[in-house]
């Protein structure tokens, strides 16, 4: 008896297809979501331009009712007035210099006590965070008598120090920011570089602080916006005219030339414009280290 094979045929199965999205109402919802944004920026942006029409009129024309929507005769000296008005160079080398401490002590302060709570396992680390994380709500003007106090008793007052030091104590929501973004660097890869005879301080900073590059810049633009806007803590601490920073020295220039918006308006915009640079250079590393950290 003989065994004939026969040929299997293979049928080809369908599979069922992707149903594809209609391209016109795809296209007609990302567009009314671009236009919504789109109107939105307008709206905050609405400040930015009445500030630089108003930074370019001259003193008659402010005075028109109603308003110009745009300056007739271009007034350009008023931002070389502005300057000169007022020592604006002392007061920009102040700010820049209390920025860049402000900044590099946020950083290097909050990093390390990030690392601790985040790849450093010890004994009540979760409760230490949680007391950390509740003076958060704490109110600043509970604390200024008792730190004034303080800084007096340093011989700290009418200098730099009150405002720059307490940058290198740590700040409860930096370390927050940090901690959440190492705690997702792998176990696995710290626990290498231990086995390895590497130290918690060069872990830290050779293998850390590299994966955390995003939420290092993060952290490093809010100190040194709020640095920059800072106006509380120079107005309480410093007393000599040749160390105020630059919110102070608006400050003082409305009040010695309120009628003069323009002007007021000029040295706005002066003061403005490095805060505007520092965001569109670093906000890559802003968005990504905020993202990243599971802030919403």
């Amino acid at each position: 008896m003989k065994i004939v094979a026969r040929p299997v045929v293979v049928t080809e199965v369908s599979l069922p297809q992707r149903r594809k999205k209609s391209p016109i109402k795809y296209s007609h919802k990302h567009i009314w979501t671009r236009v919504f944004l789109i109107a939105t920026s307008l709206l905050f942006l609405i400040p930015f331009y009445w500030m630089i029409n108003t930074a370019l009129k001259t003193n008659p024309e402010l005075a028109i009712t109603p308003p110009t929507v745009w300056p007739q005769q271009w007034a350009w000296d008023n931002f070389v007035r502005a300057i000169t008005t007022i020592p604006f160079l002392n007061y920009f080398l102040n700010t820049v210099v209390y920025t860049v401490l402000a900044a590099l002590g946020a950083v290097l302060s909050n990093l390390m006590v990030a690392y601790g709570f985040a790849c450093i396992e010890w004994r009540g680390r979760n409760l230490i965070f949680y007391l950390v994380l509740i003076t958060i709500f704490i109110p600043f003007p509970i604390a200024i008598i008792p730190l004034f106090d303080l800084f007096a008793w340093l011989h700290w007052i009418n200098t730099l120090l009150p405002l720059v030091v307490p940058t290198f104590l740590g700040s409860a929501f930096y370390i927050f920011l940090l901690r959440q973004f190492l705690l997702q660097i792998p176990k696995e890869l710290l626990d290498a570089a231990r086995i390895d005879g590497a130290s918690e301080w060069r872990i830290l900073w050779l293998v850390a602080a590299p994966m955390a590059k995003p939420a290092i810049g993060a952290v490093a633009i809010l100190a040194a916006v709020g640095a920059w806007n800072d106006f509380m803590g120079p107005l309480i601490y410093l007393q000599d005219d040749s160390l105020h920073t630059l919110s102070i020295g608006l400050q003082a220039f409305r009040s010695t030339h309120d009628i003069q918006f323009n002007l007021l308006m000029a040295a706005s915009i002066l003061v403005v414009i490095p805060i505007v640079f520092l965001f569109f250079a670093c906000q890559r590393f802003f968005i990504e280290g905020v993202s990243l950290s599971s802030i919403k």
